[in-house]
Parts: structure tokens; sequence; C-alpha cells
């Protein structure tokens, strides 16, 4: 694992993700349901909390990746207004402070907010001192991200960048990953002030879509886009998706939330889990 996290830096990551892409898209339906049937077998996938249950009946190997799950897969408590829950299926790989402008990634490794908002100086002094939490989600996981508390979105940044595997052994390994990937900010006005999510692309993950983009964004240099405005999004509600998904960032400014006593590093969590409060 080691040698292959060192011979990402020679990898045409962007060709082999657009190429890996092509081949999950494809619907023939003796490769696809292959596909499929390898990828459940290899993790382990249980599709009793899916809305589709027959694997031959997704349309690509992206669409059963991608599967949406059943409504009352993922409870929401809509009456705790307070609370903050976790955006993502996955695994906690960091929570806890930012120092300054410094965000843990893993051991001693640490990245910059500036670099990690393609820097847009202004978003990033905006979370200086506060928290963060970085889920990180592994193959077998739902691959939806929803929103974590009631918000409007104002903003969002996407920038290019690399496409390292993103796995505990790559964290330890590889310096400054998140802020070295392609990635996609989203930034909402909320009770706890301003909220950033943050969706971190990843080697075969080559497309990060939103649910008010009518394609995900493919550019050379840092997109961003203001919303004067836009529909506020409720607890739970989905923002959108990665096609083999990586790893979500949530960000909140200084003193606005306490993170629950539950959200600890390594710890698997749910959507409408709690993971902070707002103070």
């Amino acid at each position: 694992m080691k040698i292959f996290s060192y011979l990402q830096y020679l990898l045409p990551q962007h060709l082999l993700s657009e190429l890996a892409g092509k081949l999950a898209d494809a619907k023939t339906p003796w490769l696809k349901d292959f596909l499929i049937k390898q990828f459940m077998r290899t993790y382990h996938i249980n599709l009793s909390e899916t809305l589709i249950k027959n694997p031959a009946e997704f349309a690509s190997f992206n669409d059963f990746f991608i599967r949406r799950l059943k409504p009352d897969a993922r409870p929401i408590d809509h009456s705790s207004t307070r609370e903050i829950i976790s955006p993502a299926d996955g695994t906690i790989a960091q929570i806890g402070m930012i120092k300054q402008n410094q965000l843990l990634q893993a051991k001693n490794f640490y990245f910059d907010l500036e670099t990690l908002f393609g820097h847009d100086l202004e978003a990033a002094q905006t979370f200086v001192d506060g928290n963060f939490a970085t889920i990180y989600l592994a193959p077998h996981n739902y691959h939806r991200v929803h929103m974590p508390l009631i918000g409007r979105l104002t903003k969002t940044i996407y920038v290019p960048g690399k496409l390292f595997a993103v796995n505990r052994m790559t964290s330890e390994i590889i310096p400054k990953l998140y802020s070295r990937n392609e990635r996609f900010i989203a930034l909402f006005d909320t009770a706890a002030g301003k909220v950033a999510v943050i969706m971190v692309g990843a080697l075969i993950v080559g497309s990060i879509k939103m649910n008010w983009m009518k394609k995900p964004i493919r550019n050379k240099s840092v997109v961003t886009n203001i919303f004067s405005t836009s529909p506020q999004y409720n607890k739970g509600d989905e923002l959108g998706y990665f096609k083999l998904g990586s790893t979500v960032i949530l960000l909140f400014e200084k003193n606005k939330i306490n993170l629950s006593s539950s959200s600890l590093i390594n710890t698997h969590i749910l959507i409408g889990q709690p993971l902070a409060n707002i103070k």
C-alpha cells in the first residue's frame, strides 16, 4: 500500500479516472452486471436499505454506486433545531479545532484554509480558529451527501486539483492531501454562522455532482459562484453525490458549535446521527 501511495505521483490520475468513469457509466447488461456483482462481493454490499434491491435493475455501475436509500433508512430529528448531524455515511477521520488556519490531516500532517479554498482569502478567513470534521466515505458506503443543518446556499467554489486516492494510508503519507485534490466547496448561512460543506475527489473519483448543477464542473481554474437568492435547505436534504466517493469536510466558525461527545476519531457515523450542537 505504501508503494502504491508513492506511485500515484507518477500516475495519469485524471486519465485513469476518466476511463474508469466511462466504464462505470456503461449500460451493456453483461458488463454492468458483472461490475456490480464483483463490487458487491468484494465489499459485502447490503441492498436491504436501498430503493432498488435487485442488482440487475441498476442502469449502470454508477447508477448502483449512487443508489438511493429508502426514505426511512436514515431518520432525521427535525425537532432538535440546534443539533448538527453527519452529512454522510462514513468514518470520522479527524475532528476538532482549527489551529489558526491549520487543519489536522493525520498525525503530524496539516493543511491550510487558504489553499483548501483555492486562495479565496475571504472565505478562508471566516473559519480561522473554528471547528472542523473530516468524514471518509469507504467504497461500501452510501455516497450521497446531505445537509447537516438548516441553511441557505450563498457561495460555491470549485477548485481543480490532483486525484490522489484518499484513505488512512495516503492521509498519513501524502502531505496536504485534501488541499491538493479536486474539491467542491458549498458555503451556507445557518444558525451556526457560516458553514462550509466540502466534497473532496480522489483517484477514480472524477465526478462530484451537486443537485443544483446540470453536470459536474470540469475546469482547469477555480470557479466561484455567488448566490444572491437561493432556496433554504433543511437538515437532511440531499446536496449531491460522489461517483466513486471520497471525503467530506465540514467547517464551522469560531465559538459557534460544541462537538458531540460521541464524535470520536475512527468512529463510524451515519447520516442523521449527531455530530455537534449549536451554542
